[in-house]
């Protein structure tokens, strides 16, 4: 290519931006690590940061954008700011920002590969970003598992979460992002815990997805299940047919993973609940529903003097907090002034029970097997053969 003087002068700035742009995204791309790039083309969308005030910027070489396609020059680190209707950096004010660079991109100090999206919603700054899939899954896997575990249990993780990620995607094209990081979808924090076992998994599934009907599934997972999987119906009034629930005594062979109690005051769980908008006033004892066909709580009963609630378990365990009520499957103890609970598995138990992956993986089971054992009736194919 020509670069004198001349012959750049008449062409379009952003265009050539453009071009350097999608140089560097390529270059990125970890062809000497295997993945082929067939799968490049196939990229997803991930609210990593949502509502924030402010976010930092960093990394090597980076490449900026405004909202027009103009380049602009930044000194990094680069803190962004929330003003009115749009982004402060530099005194300057911006709609939309768009970061890139050839290695990562530093998100509040988490590297990302990829795009970085700053743009302003829900009264706050959100950032997106945009990367292949298959690199995405390489630094999901130890988000969601440690890819230490038994490589076919590895690999059955890289399974899901790319049939996962694709059903999402496909049901959310024309919004902003496809999935967010959190537990809401599944966990994402970049680039940084990455490794080589990771890598394999995903290398040696590449492309694999999970089907029913000629479709992709919705391939929820969860931690630990506490002995049998939940039917998608008690959870979200939806039956699937590969959702149905499976006896799993896998994961209690790891009692640390399944196990769980606390105790909360009832001023504290009051608390909770009133934030999550029950209108409890005045709560003084909490009793167990009946149990659903899982063997989980359907419901909560709540004694307040401002009269009876009953609310469904999940509801509960939503209101409480995920990380405290690890599951629906517990029982309970009305203390003075406070509640204790016991309970088994980690999870709205739908799906694959991911610590039951691991003992049917030890047990020597391959992740195909793995797989049609949780989504009885499903189908592992190329997602290249059905899109």
């Amino acid at each position: 290519m020509c670069f004198y003087p001349q012959v750049l002068q008449p062409l379009n700035r952003k265009c050539i931006l453009i071009l350097l742009v999608l140089a560097m995204t390529v270059l990125s791309w970890p062809v000497r690590n295997g993945i082929h790039a067939a799968v490049l083309d196939e990229t997803i969308r991930i609210a990593i940061v949502k509502s924030a005030s402010e976010v930092t910027v960093a990394g090597e070489g980076l490449l900026v954008t405004s909202e027009t396609g103009e380049p602009l020059s930044m000194t990094f680190p680069a803190t962004v700011r929330l003003t009115k209707g749009g982004l402060l950096v530099e005194g300057k004010k911006f709609r939309r920002l768009l970061f890139s660079a050839s290695s990562a991109v530093y998100v509040n100090n988490k590297p990302y590969r990829g795009l970085a999206e700053l743009s302003v919603a829900d009264n706050g700054i959100q950032v997106v970003n945009q990367l292949p899939l298959e690199e995405y899954l390489v630094g999901l896997i130890n988000c969601e598992i440690s890819s230490s575990w038994p490589i076919e249990a590895v690999k059955a993780q890289a399974i899901i979460a790319r049939t996962y990620a694709l059903n999402r995607k496909m049901a959310r094209m024309s919004a902003p992002y496809h999935m967010e990081s959190s537990v809401i979808d599944q966990v994402y924090d970049g680039c940084l815990i990455e490794d080589s076992r990771a890598r394999r998994a995903v290398q040696e599934t590449e492309g694999k997805v999970l089907t029913f009907g000629g479709g992709i599934i919705q391939a929820f997972y969860h931690s630990s299940c506490g002995g049998r999987t939940e039917a998608s119906a008690n959870v979200w009034g939806t039956s699937l047919l590969y959702l149905k629930g499976v006896e799993c005594q896998y994961c209690l062979t790891s009692p640390a993973s399944t196990a769980w109690e606390c105790k909360l005051s009832l001023k504290e769980i009051e608390e909770r609940l009133r934030a999550a908008g029950h209108k409890v006033s005045g709560l003084n004892e909490i009793k167990p529903g009946s149990l659903n066909s899982r063997g989980r709580l359907k419901q909560v009963v709540l004694l307040a003097s401002n009269g009876d609630i009953a609310i469904s378990g999940e509801q509960f365990r939503k209101a409480i907090g995920y990380g405290v009520i690890k599951s629906t499957r517990f029982v309970m103890k009305n203390l003075r002034n406070e509640i204790s609970f016991s309970g088994s598995g980690n999870g709205h138990g739908v799906g694959l029970c991911q610590w039951g992956s691991k003992q049917r993986a030890l047990d020597g089971f391959d992740c195909g097997e793995i797989l049609s054992y949780y989504y009885p009736g499903t189908e592992l194919k190329m997602f290249s053969d059905i899109r």
